[in-house]
């Protein structure tokens, strides 16, 4: 209660400092007040500032004064759940050190393959600075650590939700019909008259014979393929579903064995020469296969749910004065 008061001076001072000597301007105030923590009207512009600039960008009018409104509100709301959940966590002993928060954002740069100078770049041009920035990362850290002490813990995902789940959804797990393929292209060059098509088609033949009699097929991939990846890789273009490929490929491909090489296959721009090297069967996964990914969509939904539900509350029990 002390520092609430504290607070409320200090809050009261800085109006006070802040204005010009005569001036009625108000230079900031509380909008909301939360247990024993305030929110600023200040806080408040600096949180929904990128999101007011996007708005102007896109608005006009009354339509952009009721979104900007409306968005002022919600963003409040947001700052107030925030402090809450601080609050809650400090209470519960749960702390996040700066080092973690370091490593927070070390670790989404990585996965985005962007350099610090690179996101100080967009952080300036969306506004927003590191400060702030580590503040919800800090905020994050704090919110997923008491979700999942106060939510995530409490969770059970039993046997005839699994169950369940996978037979309404059953569709997500019958795998689709797949073949590994590795393919010889020779194309035929635009303007081409008949002579010259039956020429690359002979040619093509000639190589589907030395082939079938031993010669490597990834030799030959190599030497027509369009570019250096595609002949490094032997031709292997990896695995096709149907509806992927030229009908008259997947015809055949789909028709061949493992590691059985098809005729010379004509195109309008060319010939086809391709080796099956692995397929897949469609069917239903098994559920042991894909229990794991079924329990984690299930608890998603359900701490969703519960955060929800917990967050109502913790703010039913607080004091919240909104005072925008």
């Amino acid at each position: 209660m002390i520092d609430f008061l504290k607070k409320m001076l200090l809050g009261a001072l800085v109006l006070v400092l802040g204005a010009a000597p005569g001036a009625a301007e108000i230079v900031d105030r509380i909008v909301a007040v939360v247990n024993e923590d305030i929110i600023t009207l200040s806080d408040l512009n600096t949180a929904f500032e990128p999101y007011q600039r996007r708005i102007e960008q896109t608005l006009s009018g009354a339509e952009r004064d009721k979104v900007i409104a409306e968005g002022r509100r919600e963003i409040l709301n947001q700052l107030v759940d925030g402090k809450l959940i601080e609050q809650q966590a400090k209470r519960s002993g749960i702390t996040v050190k700066d080092d973690e928060v370091d490593q927070t954002i070390n670790d989404i740069l990585k996965r985005r393959n962007v350099s610090m100078a690179e996101f100080l770049k967009v952080l300036e041009r969306e506004g927003e600075t590191m400060e702030s920035y580590r503040h919800d990362i800090r905020n994050q850290l704090l919110r997923q650590r008491l979700i999942r002490r106060e939510v995530q813990s409490k969770i059970v995902v039993s046997d005839e939700e699994i169950g369940e789940y996978y037979r309404q959804h059953r569709e997500d797990y019958e795998g689709k019909e797949a073949v590994r393929v590795r393919q010889i292209f020779i194309p035929i060059p635009r303007g081409s008259d008949d002579r010259a098509v039956k020429r690359l088609r002979e040619e093509a033949e000639e190589v589907r014979r030395k082939i079938v009699a031993g010669e490597p097929f990834e030799l030959f991939a190599a030497k027509y393929a369009p570019n250096q990846s595609l002949a490094a890789a032997g031709g292997d273009i990896g695995f096709i579903e149907r509806g992927a490929v030229l009908p008259e490929v997947e015809e055949a491909a789909f028709r061949l064995k493992v590691d059985e090489v098809s005729g010379v296959i004509a195109v309008e721009n060319g010939f086809y020469i391709l080796k099956v090297t692995d397929k897949r069967g469609a069917g239903l996964k098994p559920i042991q296969e894909v229990r794991q990914e079924i329990v984690a969509k299930i608890e998603e939904k359900k701490m969703a749910r519960r955060f929800d539900e917990w967050m109502a509350e913790v703010r039913k029990k607080a004091y919240i004065e909104i005072r925008l």
